[in-house]
This record gives structure tokens, C-alpha cells and sequence, in this order.
């Protein structure tokens, strides 16, 4: 995805189970430098959508897409996600700053499938400072290309917490989150160490379990701030 103050490239990886890209992850809320025209908007332009529109995207969905970004400009490519990642699509979560604020506005109520060209201000992207290693010079606008592939619930749902609370009683134990990595383990198949189980339940709750009573709540889980819980 397109980091808010990293260079293009950087990615969730793809395939991972959903728990532990949410349960490590605390996303920090996006914000653009030299924001001063608060009035500055992105442009939307729907160059494609399918017949079946649904799931519509919203803030905290789990996303997976291509897109190619450009500088407004001049119309070079500085970015291209095919080929990044062995060409797999991005996955990541949506209106939580892991990309740049306006991708976050752009791919609002988006459905699989659909195709959409944004155009970005520099207040919404990478403002007054730019980014040199980006190829992003300061006062950029930006446009993009985006096609979306899948639209899940995101990995700090409501449902997710739910899922994995088998109990009910609105706080996750060590033996709920190490059960629920087992069966997400031998869902996706794939050879690890013995030892990554232990490795990674070990840091959700290092990173996840801040008052260290041995629980993860639903508020230390919910960093997305959704009101169900």
C-alpha cells in the first residue's frame, strides 16, 4: 500500500491469517502536511462498476487492489502495485491511515470489481514536504488508478472479536486467541516453525494487552472505535 510517510511498496502481506495482521496492528489515524485548504477535495471518477454492487467498502474493511499512481503534473508513473509483492494485489485496511488520506476518501463505498481514476491534492497526499524517495516532489497532486478486487470485514469487526470471544464474555483470553490461531493456521495451510505460534500469540498480547491483566478487551481490541462493543 501506499504508506502516509513511507515510499510506495510497502504491503500487508497477502495470505496471511486475518489475526495477525489485526491483532499486532495499532494504525495510527492519517493526516496530510500542509493541510491549509481544508476545501481541497478528491475527484472521483467511476471508470468502471459492475452490475453486482455489494459489499460497498467502508472505513475499516479489509480491502485487496491494484492501483497505479501518478504525478498529475506530468503524468509519470511513480508507483504500480503489479509490480510489487510478485504482482499480488494489496491488501489493506481502509480509513485508518495505512494508506495516504486521500486513497482512504477515494476508495469509499467501492464494490469489487469496480474500477475508479482519483485525482488527489496535495493536502490529501503528501503535502508541502512531498516525498523525495516516493519520486513525489513537494505540492503534489496525485492521481491514481484503482481497481478493487474484494471488500471483507476488517480484521478488528465486531464480528472478528466475536468469532474468536467464545465465551462471550467481552474480553479475549490467551486460550481463545491461541485457539483461534490454530484453526486460522490449518485454514491456510502453510509450514511454519513450531515455535511461531507461541512467537505470535506471545506478541499480540505484548503489543494488544495494555493494562497487562493477562485479557484483551473489547476496547484494547477495538482500535477502530466502532460502536457495537
Amino acid at each position: 500500500t501506499v504508506p502516509r510517510r513511507r515510499p510506495p511498496g510497502s504491503a500487508m502481506g497477502c495470505g496471511l491469517p486475518l489475526l495477525l495482521l489485526p491483532l499486532a496492528l495499532l494504525a495510527a489515524p492519517a493526516r496530510a502536511e500542509g493541510s491549509t485548504a481544508a476545501a481541497e477535495e478528491v475527484q472521483i471518477e467511476v471508470l468502471h462498476l459492475p452490475e453486482a454492487c455489494s459489499p460497498k467498502s467502508k472505513k475499516g474493511d479489509l480491502l485487496n487492489a491494484h492501483y497505479d499512481g501518478f504525478l498529475a503534473s506530468d503524468g509519470s508513473k511513480f508507483y504500480c502495485s503489479r509490480t510489487q509483492n510478485e504482482g499480488h494485489p494489496k491488501w489493506f485496511v481502509l480509513g485508518v491511515g495505512q494508506v495516504i488520506k486521500g486513497l482512504d476518501i477515494a476508495m469509499m463505498n467501492m464494490c469489487p470489481g469496480e474500477k475508479r481514476k482519483v485525482t488527489i491534492p496535495p493536502s490529501l497526499a503528501y503535502g508541502q514536504q512531498g516525498y523525495a524517495q516516493g519520486k513525489i516532489p513537494p505540492n503534489a497532486t496525485l492521481i491514481f488508478e484503482i481497481e478493487l478486487y474484494a471488500v471483507n470485514k476488517g480484521p478488528r469487526s465486531v464480528e472478528a472479536f466475536n468469532q474468536i470471544d467464545r465465551d462471550g464474555d467481552k474480553k479475549l483470553s490467551e486460550l481463545e486467541i491461541s485457539q483461534y490461531l490454530k484453526e486460522e493456521f490449518a485454514r491456510d495451510g502453510k509450514k511454519r516453525h513450531p515455535s511461531a505460534h507461541d512467537e505470535i500469540l506471545a506478541d499480540i498480547f505484548k503489543k494488544n494487552d495494555h493494562d497487562g491483566d493477562g485479557f484483551i478487551s473489547a476496547k484494547e481490541y477495538n482500535v477502530y472505535q466502532h460502536d457495537e462493543l
